[in-house]
């Protein structure tokens, strides 16, 4: 296992700077993932064989349903019916519905957890680590809305279900996020009149709010905007925390 997620980290420091996702394969998606992603991360971190290709199969259906009705309104045999396989097998892997997304959201959030801390760990200044973190963001929708839409609608906005059962992975995102714009303060390239907690708010927000206004259609999901909103959510939080903001 130790051998394993060593090499994990390898390809994804290997691989960063060519951008990434948390794009997950096998969900339909006909392009291969990035790089740096939760494809590549996934299949570094599974076992090889019919038993972990099996669980990832029923993974994958569960995201696409899940993304397509809301889990609250679809069952067990739903997941099943859009893997291809026996109703009693998805049993087999999980106890429950709710078991399945637990699943699917703490191996893709803990896959991003260790892109941050990756990120965060590369000799950069605050702006292209922010930036980076950004593109790995919002890469992970374009290559797989369907995950996306899942781990914000059903998990980190639902405050009342799993959302409080999770809050304190999720409060890890932004603890990353605040660890490297307290290290640009202590650095003196940020302000420090502005808390990095709030930083880390700011700039996770509002990536949040621009997937959410892709996934309800507010903003066109093309090309040319997510390679927009990368820039721009950078530009407009080092804007206010740089001591002398870089122009591009």
């Amino acid at each position: 296992m130790k051998q394993t997620r060593r090499h994990f980290r390898l390809q994804i420091d290997s691989s960063i700077k060519r951008g990434g996702s948390l794009a997950v394969a096998g969900t339909g998606c006909t392009e291969p993932p990035p790089p740096h992603s939760l494809a590549m991360a996934a299949g570094e971190r599974s076992t090889s064989g019919g038993s972990a290709d099996r669980r990832r199969q029923i993974l994958d259906a569960a995201i696409r349903v899940f993304a397509e009705r809301g889990f609250h309104q679809c069952r067990v045999s739903d997941v099943a019916d859009e893997a291809g396989v026996a109703y009693g097998l998805v049993y087999h892997y999980f106890k429950s519905k709710e078991e399945i997304l637990n699943t699917l959201f703490l191996e893709r959030w803990q896959l991003m957890l260790d892109a941050i801390a990756e990120i965060d760990a590369r000799d950069l200044p605050a702006r292209e680590k922010l930036a980076q973190v950004a593109a790995f963001i919002v890469d992970s929708y374009r290559h797989d809305p369907n995950l996306m839409k899942v781990i914000i609608v059903e998990v980190t906005r639902s405050s009342h279900s799993f959302g409080a059962r999770h809050l304190d992975k999720i409060q890890e995102a932004y603890d990353g996020i605040a660890r490297i714009v307290e290290r640009a303060q202590r650095e003196g390239t940020f302000r420090n009149d502005i808390p990095a907690d709030y930083g880390a708010l700011f700039f996770y927000g509002a990536i949040e709010q621009l997937l959410t206004a892709w996934i309800f259609a507010m903003l066109p999901p093309t090309e040319e905007e997510f390679e927009r909103a990368k820039q721009l959510v950078v530009d407009a939080l080092c804007s206010g925390l740089e001591l002398e903001p870089a122009r591009a």
